[in-house]
């Protein structure tokens, strides 16, 4: 890690919203532990010492709810100059509140809500205020398509006009909304390299080249970070499109007819399909039969966010029958008790890659070369004995 000689923006103070616990006290026992040795070998003003070496950075926060299902946002000590960062993970339907004496699941909405109560309740005391949401709010509605909201740009430019500095998000669906809060600091955090090293580290007999090794688009949307993939590995890059029925509507949207691949010969290779998330993961198990059917080794499937909305029983199915070998996501999100007990499952753990990212922030320093992990990730290839070229 770059030693950070330079003075903090202001005293760093974290906050994790309700069913992130796990994730951003990781976070913080990083921040903690790099800070601690930071002051033992000296490299830190006296003058700021009180502030800066603590045994943790967590502000006590609550969105006490009413009977009626009703809230608000309390902050239980003083945020007054600090540099805020909030973490808040808007898909965790995990927990629940109570609401006319009956329990109901947290929804995204509701989990927006409680956001926009804390920053309300911070009365503009702090320093600064940055918001982490590891999956974007609303992302998938990013674009109006005849007369329809626009919700992900409604919530940046809420967050933005109650006073958030910056907002940062993992592989957005489609880094584009930022154009909603131009003059707002977005960063869209790729995930690659915590994902390639999770597969190097559990998968003992991988082969990455040419002749073994594909990365597979699931469909054109996903084409720029499949080709980053591909790029850094040195293998071959294939597609999927989504050929559609435009004559009808289904739940809002135009139902797939078929996937239809593009690219060179699968015969032979492990394939990594790689995508933002994994929804219901239809669209995932399709594509893998598909693969099979043109006589792919194993298949992997690598995504940011798994949702499964669906439950696990098609991913069941689909490794009992071979189909998938592996499915790989980040902690970044909820994930269910069950979903860590399936064997075919790999959690990539993401909370070392936010602290970087925070401690350098909090340094008012350049994320740069944290946001590009092309040299990072060659780098640990070839420290694993890999060919890649440069």
């Amino acid at each position: 890690m770059e030693e950070l000689h330079n003075l903090p923006v202001g005293n760093l103070a974290l906050v994790g919203m309700r069913g992130c616990e796990e994730l951003v006290s990781s976070i913080d026992s990083y921040l903690v532990n790099w800070r601690k040795a930071v002051v033992e070998k000296g490299l830190i003003s006296n003058a700021i010492l009180d502030n800066f070496n603590k045994d943790s950075y967590l502000i006590d926060v609550r969105c006490p709810r009413f009977g009626t299902g009703e809230a608000k946002g309390m902050i239980n000590e003083s945020v007054r100059g600090d540099d805020l960062f909030i973490i808040c993970d808007c898909f965790n339907h995990g927990v629940t509140y109570k609401m006319y004496g009956k329990d109901v699941p947290m929804s995204p909405d509701d989990h927006f809500q409680d956001l926009k109560r804390i920053i309300s309740a911070t009365a503009g005391k702090t320093r600064r205020i940055t918001v982490i949401m590891p999956m974007l709010y609303e992302s998938r509605q990013h674009r109006r398509s005849a007369r329809e909201s626009l919700d992900c740009a409604l919530a940046l430019q809420e967050l933005v006009n109650m006073g958030v500095h910056n907002i940062l998000t993992f592989d957005a669906h489609d880094p584009r909304v930022q154009n909603a809060i131009p003059h707002a600091s977005f960063e869209t955090v790729p995930s690659t390299y915590q994902m390639i090293k999770a597969l190097v580290n559990n998968i003992d007999d991988l082969e990455i080249d040419r002749d073994n090794l594909m990365i597979i688009s699931p469909d054109e949307g996903g084409m720029g970070r499949c080709i980053y993939y591909s790029s850094v590995m040195g293998i071959d890059l294939g597609m999927f499109y989504k050929r559609r029925d435009y004559s009808t509507i289904v739940n809002g949207r135009n139902p797939i007819i078929a996937h239809e691949f593009l690219g060179s010969d699968v015969d032979g290779k492990d394939v990594i399909i790689v995508d933002d998330m994994i929804a219901s993961g239809e669209s995932t198990l399709d594509i893998a039969r598909q693969l099979k059917a043109r006589n792919a080794r194993r298949i992997f499937a690598c995504s940011t966010f798994g949702l499964f909305v669906d439950g696990l029983d098609a991913f069941d199915d689909a490794y009992e029958q071979g189909l998938i070998a592996k499915v790989f996501t980040t902690n970044a999100i909820y994930r269910t008790p069950e979903l860590k007990q399936r064997e075919w499952y790999c959690e990539v753990d993401i909370s070392k890659y936010i602290a970087l990212i925070v401690n350098t922030l909090n340094h008012d320093r350049s994320i740069s070369k944290l946001l590009d992990a092309s040299e990072r990730v060659k780098n640990f290839l070839t420290q694993k004995g890999y060919k890649i070229p440069r």
